[in-house]
């Protein structure tokens, strides 16, 4: 193999190389201008020799400062080389139907952790503000803006607020408040991920202080013997959106958790690995809220018997828990 020094003649070097070139340039346009089908299986196999062989090239181009226009060549030509060899390349419809089939669920179980620390968070800091509310009235005008609750608080009468469970859209009911919820809750889940390489700090506290909202709230209607019925209501889409939510935060810690304990890696490193995992967990996440909205603006305002939004709410929920528990699993016969 030669090499090359500062008086190798740039026609030498290139009349030595050109033709590997030519021939790599004449695969390349048949793998983009048509199929890579159409190459054989001795193209398959000449083309990462071509590919090796250019870059060598244009390593040497770039050593003995050969002809800038050469080396500008070598270069486009080994970036196209490089996609169409290492490049994902498979049609978009396979890309979305391998992140619903394997991506998105093993992403959910690979933060299982993280999930269950968050759940915990969110249903005891509900707990907390429902008691914190019961023990001094105040504060639900604090947790709650008056605009939103729309007299759904404390010193709401129980048929006042039974109405807003159960009467149709066009007589009032929870309409402002179901707004308000989805809202908040999509910008929680976007802010407990966005925020969670600050060692999970801010997911902690976004997501227990949603949790004490939904507290408060408890707090208005069950006292009143209502709560089955606000379960209802609140779980025909909460079984989807709360799910997002909770991901979310799972999502957010597992990034800050990397980023506080990367172990033998760095902490770019860790935080680039948990980064990509809980990328996909968001992806699915946001379609998650979209469902929950869907579910908002159509069954729980049209179905008001409470069996009927418990029977949605628990298919809704065993959906979720069995496509994450067994979507995207290799079975052995």
């Amino acid at each position: 193999m030669s090499t090359a020094t500062p008086a190798f003649g740039v026609r030498h070097f290139r009349a030595e190389r050109e033709a590997d070139w030519q021939r790599l340039e004449a695969l390349l346009d048949l793998v983009e201008k048509k199929s890579p089908k159409r190459l054989t299986n001795e193209d398959l196999v000449e083309l990462p020799r071509l590919y090796r062989a250019t870059l060598s090239a244009l390593s040497i181009a770039r050593e003995t400062s050969l002809d800038a226009s050469m080396i500008a060549y070598l270069e486009s030509l080994s970036t196209r080389a490089y996609f169409v060899l290492y490049g994902c390349r498979e049609p978009l419809s396979r890309q979305i139907g391998g992140f619903f089939a394997h991506g998105w669920p093993a992403a959910v179980r690979g933060i299982f952790g993280e999930t269950l620390l968050i759940a915990a968070l969110f249903f005891a800091s509900a707990v907390a503000g429902y008691f914190l509310v019961l023990s001094d009235p105040a504060w639900f005008n604090a947790i709650i803006p008056s605009e939103m609750a729309g007299g759904r608080d404390m010193n709401a009468t129980a048929d006042y607020l039974r109405s807003t469970l159960y009467d149709r859209p066009e007589r009032g009911g929870l309409e402002v408040f179901a707004t308000f919820l989805f809202t908040h809750n999509a910008q929680i889940s976007i802010m407990a991920f966005a925020l969670g390489f600050a060692f999970g700090i801010p997911t902690f506290f976004l997501i227990a202080s949603n949790g004490v909202l939904l507290g408060a709230m408890y707090a208005a209607f069950l006292p009143k013997g209502l709560g089955v019925g606000f379960t209802g209501w609140l779980l025909i889409h909460g079984s989807t959106e709360l799910s997002a939510i909770i991901l979310a935060g799972a999502a957010g810690l597992h990034i800050g958790r990397a980023v506080a304990f990367p172990g033998a890696r760095t902490r770019m490193a860790a935080a680039g690995d948990a980064g990509r995992r809980a990328a996909l967990v968001m992806i699915g996440v946001v379609i998650m809220l979209l469902v929950a909205g869907l579910l908002e603006g159509f069954a729980r305002q049209l179905i008001t018997a409470d069996g009927a939004r418990f029977a949605i709410a628990a298919a809704m929920f065993a959906l979720w828990v069995g496509y994450f528990a067994l979507g995207g699993r290799r079975t052995h016969g």
